[in-house]
């Protein structure tokens, strides 16, 4: 082998031993923001989705107030007073819903993290006076964004005050998860520190896993139940996705 031959091999392999350790060295906390950056609406697609989302809530907020103004309909799907009111909302900011299969929640394969998987499905908050009124639901047709539904204003609170209590500026340590089967919300917090995954149960969890009731009896506000670890949720998620799907059967 040529000595300039030897130089650039030893060059290459020492810019790829270079390059290994500087990965392994590389702050976690910034790996878990970019796994999870796209409820801070920085990606491609979010700006696409948000665009969307603009776009058929002002739409719809023209239909309602041309066709149904000074009324509210029954079983209308936000928490405003008159219809009338929807001049004033807006849409706010937008997340992803991530999804845990349930035969991974079953067999108990990794951890919760690496197993919720996004379903293509997005929500945004919409706000009135900065509180929130519900939440629009999109999903891409013939490759096309759109909402698709209106609703979940207990939801909506209930997120928007879990991210105000554990986002960071950005929301880029955050993660809407929704375990279908066991009828459960999580927000998942990623520590800024350790990089550890952990999880805000919202109100369908807190009630379908009997969170709520563990709350009554220590006497605590479920609002204040805080940051479960994995071990805290899974084995209830367990027992909440078998019991639905032997129901279901």
């Amino acid at each position: 082998m040529h000595l300039h031959s030897v130089s650039r091999f030893k060059k290459s392999t020492l810019a790829a031993l270079i390059f290994s350790i500087s990965c392994a060295l590389a702050s976690p906390a910034l790996m878990a923001q970019n796994q999870a950056s796209d409820m801070a609406g920085t990606t491609d697609q979010a700006r696409l989705v948000n665009a969307a989302a603009q776009r058929d809530f002002a739409e719809f907020v023209q239909f309602n107030i041309q066709r149904r103004g000074g009324t509210l309909p029954s079983e209308f799907p936000l928490d405003v007073n008159d219809v009338h009111d929807l001049k004033y909302a807006r849409i706010d900011y937008g997340f992803q819903v991530y999804s845990v299969p349930p035969q991974d929640v079953m067999n108990g394969r990794g951890d919760l993290r690496s197993m919720a998987r996004a379903t293509g499905e997005w929500r945004f908050v919409i706000s009135l006076n900065n509180n929130p009124i519900g939440l629009a639901t999109l999903r891409q047709n013939n490759g096309r964004w759109g909402i698709t539904s209106y609703g979940g204003a207990v939801l909506a609170k209930d997120v928007d005050a879990a991210i105000a209590m554990h986002g960071n500026s950005t929301r880029s340590n955050l993660r809407f998860i929704r375990v279908y089967q066991a009828m459960s919300d999580f927000l998942e917090v990623v520590s800024p520190i350790d990089a550890r995954a952990r999880f805000a149960p919202l109100h369908a969890a807190r009630q379908s896993l009997l969170l709520q009731q563990r709350s009554e009896k220590t006497g605590t506000s479920p609002a204040s139940i805080g940051l479960l670890e994995q071990s805290d949720i899974l084995d209830p998620l367990r027992v909440s996705v078998k019991r639905n799907i032997e129901n279901f059967r």
